[in-house]
C-alpha cells in the first residue's frame, strides 16, 4: 500500500545518457518508464521534472561565450526534448502521459497550470512538466521544488546515480558515510550538496521533504513509494 498519494519526481538529464557521453539511452528511458508506470498503477499521482544536461546546460554555454539568458533558454528547450522522450517511453509501456510546458509551445505541449496538472494526475496521467521555471537563472532543481510545492506533492523524490546523501562525495572519498535521514539545517551546516540553494530553501520553507535515491536500480522507486527506507530523507526537524 503506497504511503504517498502524490509525488514530484526529479530526474537529471545526465542520467538519461546511460553509458553514453551525450543524448538519450533508450534502455534507461524504458527502465524509468517501467518503474514510473508501476507506481502509477499502484494509485500514486506522479508529476515529473527532468533536467537537460545530457543535451545542453546553460551555465556550460556561458563558459563558451553564450549570453546567460540565451544559454538558459537553450537549456529549457533541452528539458522539453527529454520530456517528450520520456512521454514516448511511458506511452510505450501503456501508461498515460502528458507534457506540460512552462512556456507556450503548442502543439508540443500544453501550457502548464496547477489546475491542469491536478486534473490530469487525478485521471491517472503522468504529468511531465518541461521547460524549467520558464525563466533564466533558475535551475531544474528549483523548477522541481516549485512544481512540487504547487501541485501539493507530499514528497520530492530526487532520482540520481548516487544512493543518498553522504558526508562527502562517495566517488572521491571512500570513507564517506551515508545518512538515512538528515535535516535541512544539518545539510546547510555541513555544506552538503543536495540541490541548489534556491530549490533547497523552497523545500525547507514549504515543509516539502526530499528523498535522494538511486533511480538506476530498478524497483527503488516503488520501494520508496511503499515506505521502504531507500536513499536519504531530508526534512525539517
Amino acid at each position: 500500500m503506497p504511503v504517498y498519494k502524490r509525488i514530484l519526481l526529479k530526474l537529471s538529464g545526465e542520467s538519461l545518457m546511460g553509458a553514453q557521453k551525450y543524448g538519450l539511452d533508450t534502455a534507461v528511458l524504458n527502465s524509468y518508464a517501467t518503474q514510473i508506470k508501476a507506481v502509477v498503477d499502484s494509485g500514486v499521482q506522479v508529476g515529473i521534472v527532468i533536467g537537460g544536461g545530457n543535451i545542453f546546460r546553460g551555465l556550460s554555454g556561458v563558459k563558451k561565450g553564450f549570453d546567460r539568458v540565451k544559454g538558459d533558454q537553450m537549456g529549457m528547450l533541452a528539458t522539453v526534448i527529454n520530456s517528450l522522450a520520456l512521454q514516448t517511453a511511458l506511452e510505450g509501456e501503456g501508461a498515460k502521459a502528458k507534457v506540460l510546458t512552462s512556456i507556450r509551445m503548442e502543439p508540443i505541449g500544453e501550457l502548464y497550470s496547477k489546475a491542469k496538472a491536478l486534473e490530469l494526475m487525478a485521471g491517472g496521467c503522468v504529468v511531465i512538466i518541461a521547460g524549467g521555471t520558464g525563466n533564466p537563472y533558475f535551475t531544474t532543481d528549483t523548477a522541481s521544488a516549485l512544481r512540487g510545492v504547487e501541485i501539493e506533492a507530499e514528497v520530492l523524490l530526487k532520482g540520481t546515480r548516487v544512493d543518498g546523501v553522504y558526508t562527502a562525495d562517495p566517488e572521491k572519498d571512500p570513507t564517506a558515510t551515508k545518512f538515512s535521514t538528515i535535516t535541512f539545517d544539518e545539510v546547510y551546516d555541513r555544506k552538503l550538496k543536495v540541490m541548489d540553494l534556491t530549490a533547497f530553501t523552497m523545500c525547507k520553507e514549504n515543509d516539502l521533504p526530499i528523498v535522494v535515491f538511486d533511480m538506476d536500480t530498478p524497483g527503488n522507486l516503488c520501494k520508496i513509494v511503499d515506505g521502504e527506507s531507500i536513499g536519504t530523507v531530508v526534512k525539517n526537524a
